[in-house]
């Protein structure tokens, strides 16, 4: 590595050969031998497109090796010294790989972007807080936001103790067996990136499923219920089947298509979300006697759409960085994801204009919402003419969930089990009819001619996934419900469990009590 970064840092023409048995820089005489690695010099499943441009260099693939020449434009020809300077700064320190003490080849400049993708999907946890607490009474805001700050603490220490274990763990049967108390010798799916990146990651995408739960189960669940849940998700329900899917088990090998979480993180915690409402019940004066059911009106749209943009913000991490490199397919993904957010927003808006006679803000956010759990399976995988299509399937959706939920007498405060479990399912259903053939292989969609066997696929994940996140969720709910309890009394949330449950208001002065229910 010393004399390619000379050579580089010096800014000489020379050429950088590279096969999948040894790695020779030739300068004059000089030359180094890498020891075999399948990544080191590659961006996405062991090959280089032809032509791609990384920090300053020009990569050519042929077929059988890999050139890389430092300090060649796209056009052709060295760039004059003056202009390489900054160039070679940043490939000297980042392009080649650093090798781990296990001989891995750490790519910096991957990580780098799973780190920025990473803090941008932790951020997401503002996000959960304002759309919740917006979307609810001012008398339980304190608690709300409470509840979505101290679950990314809970959620780290159960997934760095047990969870990333379970999910990532070495073996191939229900769960991992190893990688608990997560260490620099913890099992890495992601050998371009040290473990603690992915971990880092990995432990974002967990804590979320936390947050969906939070709002379904508003304005009525005891604090220290919900945290000891969000403890036992983290830890034990989210990573089964995210070692089904991701951590090399069943449905991976079977071909489910899962990329960045319709199922493994959004409809897991729609399904726990769906299982505590059941148990915890509608809100007091939610449903009338007749079984009609009472509008219960958030106090602050301005904060909820605060949410609704931090949320659409931080998808930019969450789908893009699950390619886990910077590759070529990364300003796809994150386009596919922004029409497809696009196409809900419109879609959700529409429908409730032509329902309700008026445009819904509260449909608007939530359809922008809906277009983004239902691409987040598909996002790698289908094109931006597929994209528009999913999300507006999407925000429909959503709209008339909402209203079915409601009829069926299944109090969720903020629209969470429309958002993130209808489209959940709805998105991963969508990666076997809209994916593209070559995108990733053995991945085709119906509408490409891919036959049924690719949806099948996906609705047997679906199942699967549901039916272990629901049950394993209705007992742990049911056992806190008949220990602990799991919802506040009656005085409390009558009177708002800022008071009841925190002991302090979050609007100090400019509360408006009632006894209204």
């Amino acid at each position: 590595m010393e004399v390619i970064q000379k050579c580089c840092a010096s800014m000489r023409s020379i050429r950088i050969r590279v096969d999948t048995k040894a790695c020779k820089a030739s300068n004059g005489t000089k030359s180094l031998n890498i020891r075999d690695r399948s990544r080191p010099f590659c961006w996405h499943n062991g090959c280089v497109p032809l032509g791609k441009v990384a920090w300053g260099l020009l990569v050519a693939h042929d077929g059988q090796s890999t050139e890389l020449y430092p300090g060649v434009s796209p056009k052709g020809g060295y760039l004059m010294q003056k202009r390489f300077i900054v160039g070679s700064v940043l490939v000297g320190s980042m392009a080649f790989p650093s090798f781990a003490e296990d001989g891995s080849a750490i790519n910096l400049v991957d990580t780098l972007w799973i780190l920025v993708a990473a803090f941008l999907v932790f951020f997401m946890n503002a996000g959960f807080a304002f759309v919740e607490a917006g979307f609810c009474r001012s008398k339980n805001a304190t608690n709300i936001l409470a509840k979505n700050f101290s679950v990314f603490a809970i959620a780290s220490l159960a997934f760095w103790a047990l969870g990333y274990g379970l999910m990532f763990g070495r073996g191939e049967g229900l769960v991992g067996v190893d990688s608990f108390l997560v260490g620099e010798a913890a099992n890495n799916p992601a050998p371009n990136l040290p473990v603690f990146a992915f971990f880092f990651f990995q432990l974002a995408f967990a804590a979320a499923g936390c947050s969906i739960i939070s709002g379904a189960v508003a304005e009525r669940i005891k604090f220290g219920a919900f945290l000891l849940f969000g403890m036992i998700m983290v830890a034990f329900i989210y990573p089964l089947g995210g070692h089904w899917v991701w951590g090399g088990g069943w449905l991976g090998r079977m071909g489910f298509h899962d990329f960045a979480g319709s199922t493994v993180v959004h409809s897991v915690g729609g399904w726990a979300a769906l299982a505590g409402v059941l148990l915890l019940g509608a809100r007091l004066g939610k449903y009338r006697e007749d079984g009609s059911s009472k509008a219960i009106v958030g106090h602050s749209l301005p904060l909820a759409t605060l949410g609704g943009f931090i949320l659409w913000l931080g998808w930019f991490g969450f789908n893009p960085g699950s390619e886990l490199a910077l590759d070529d397919n990364v300003p796809r993904i994150a386009l596919t994801t922004g029409l497809a957010s696009c196409a809900g927003i419109l879609s959700a808006m529409l429908t409730a204009w032509i329902i309700g006679g008026k445009p819904d803000l509260s449909m608007i956010i939530n359809g922008c919402l809906a277009g983004l759990v239902a691409i987040t399976a598909p996002c790698a995988v289908v094109s931006p003419a597929g994209a528009i299509v999913i999300g507006t399937v999407a925000g429909i959706l959503v709209v008339f969930a909402v209203l079915m939920f409601d009829k069926l007498r299944i109090d969720d405060p903020v629209g969470a089990l429309a958002v993130h479990l209808v489209n959940g399912i709805w998105g991963t259903l969508a990666v076997g009819i809209f994916a593209v053939p070559g995108y990733v292989d053995g991945v085709t969609g119906l509408v490409y001619g891919g036959g049924a066997r690719q949806l099948g696929l996906q609705a047997v994940g679906v199942a699967a996934v549901g039916i272990v996140a629901f049950g394993l969720s209705l007992g742990f709910w049911a056992l806190l419900k008949n220990t602990m309890g799991i919802r506040v009394t009656r005085e409390e949330e009558i009177g708002g469990l800022d008071i009841g449950e925190m002991g302090m208001e979050a609007y100090n002065g400019f509360q408006i009590f009632s006894t209204e229910m």
